[in-house]
């Protein structure tokens, strides 16, 4: 495996050359099977290079590298930034020859996702592919080496716009690496890449997809610790959801309660019928929602808890199928954990008596089971939507909650 040091400021020599991408007509794509100028190879061109890295996210690597990224693209401003990508009807892809291509080319040329050893040509080609693949992976989109038009979006955020962000994102960075400089493991969630790391000394050890909250429902940013976690936990309904969705749906379906497993009570902790309730007033707010452990309940196998103010959590959830969204930011502000149970392991490793066995059979009686975790975890949910793991490889997000400054910046509309 490669190795740099994370501190080798020699990186800010570097420059990429950069050049306006060429103003093409807006003609038709074309196939042309086989009869491209450039060589169709197999073989993976610069640009096909893995982006994906177990340094942690928050580090002070993280923090070194960024400040490289901020010099690169500095100079790529000073020389011009890079010209748009003109967005054709349908997709670019291999096989097609279009004039649009050598301006795609020449985008990718200026941020380092292309070498320029593999020519100008207005075919897209297998370089051009594994260029487009890895210019996706660094800006979180998926991986499939067409340019539509989530990728044509990305593509044509300005230098300029791209810089700024990378400005904000290091301020965040500083401040949250400093958290962070004592603590042996942590858990980390970033909303903007809806993903989270288990950190361990100062290498990830694991990574989860993960769902959080919605533009108008958002994820707080917040420090904590997780102290416990509850293996077939009981749901209680925040009284946001049940203001916003269950009120409505019970208009609608009247047996919604009862099919989820959802029991009420009053303050006397006696349950209430839901035929007993006018649901055509707010009178359930009132009212506590209780929905039993299974496969059905929102919180499915487990529920990590930590102490903060806003009453979130991460948990499982029975809607597995939401983790192969592109725009994973579907929840009422609590955090949705891929693989969930992977992660339980981890923070409850030098808890005793918890290993996989144990915990499937726990899980399979489906007994609700608090476990106290014996060395509380660190946790931090940040908004990074900018940084860099490694020389040369700077990730961008969508500013999902319009956190840095530029509306361009968030284009989760034209992704769903």
């Amino acid at each position: 495996m490669k190795h740099k040091s994370a501190f080798d400021r020699r990186t800010f020599l570097k420059t990429l050359m950069g050049a306006a991408a060429l103003s093409v007509a807006g003609q038709a794509c074309a196939v042309e099977g086989r009869s491209w100028d450039d060589a169709f190879d197999v073989r993976v061109s610069a640009g096909g290079e893995q982006v994906a890295s177990n340094q942690p996210v928050l580090s002070l690597a993280t923090v070194a590298y960024t400040e490289m990224a901020i010099a690169t693209y500095s100079n790529i401003v000073s020389q011009g930034g890079w010209g748009l990508v003109p967005t054709q009807q349908g997709p670019l892809q291999t096989g097609v020859k279009h004039p649009a291509v050598t301006a795609l080319r020449e985008r990718l040329f200026v941020s380092g996702d292309l070498a320029r050893g593999v020519g100008v040509s207005q075919v897209f080609d297998s370089y051009v592919e594994g260029a487009v693949r890895r210019f996706q992976a660094r800006h979180g989109l998926p991986v499939d080496g067409q340019v539509g038009d989530v990728t044509y979006r990305a593509l044509n955020v300005s230098a300029d716009m791209r810089l700024n962000q990378l400005h904000k994102n290091l301020e965040r960075l500083n401040k949250v690496v400093a958290k962070t400089a004592d603590e042996k493991r942590f858990v980390m969630v970033n909303v903007p890449s809806a993903q989270i790391e288990a950190v361990e000394k100062v290498m990830v050890v694991q990574r989860h997809t993960a769902v959080v909250g919605k533009i108008d429902r958002q994820t707080p940013i917040l420090d904590s610790k997780i102290h416990e976690i509850i293996l077939n936990p009981f749901w209680t309904v925040p009284k946001s959801i049940i203001r916003k969705d269950i009120i409505p749906l019970m208009r609608k379906e009247p047996n919604y309660l009862t099919d989820n497993n959802i029991h009420l009570f009053n303050n006397r902790g006696q349950e209430v019928l839901p035929q007993s309730v006018d649901w055509n007033t707010d009178e359930a707010v009132g009212l506590m929602f209780r929905q039993d452990p299974g496969k059905i309940n929102a919180m499915s196998s487990t529920k990590i808890n930590f102490h903060n103010r806003h009453a979130v959590y991460m948990h499982d959830t029975p809607q597995q199928g939401l983790f192969n969204n592109l725009m994973r930011f579907d929840s009422s502000g609590c955090i949705r954990v891929h693989n969930v149970r992977d992660l339980n392991l981890w923070i409850l490793q030098n808890t005793a008596g918890w290993d996989r066995m144990s915990m499937e059979k726990v899980i399979y009686s489906r007994k609700n089971t608090p476990i106290a975790v014996k060395d509380p975890v660190p946790l931090h949910f940040v908004y990074i939507s900018a940084w860099s793991t490694d020389d040369g490889v700077v990730q961008f997000r969508d500013d999902i909650y319009h956190m840095d400054g530029a509306p361009e910046l968030a284009f989760g509309d034209i992704a769903r």
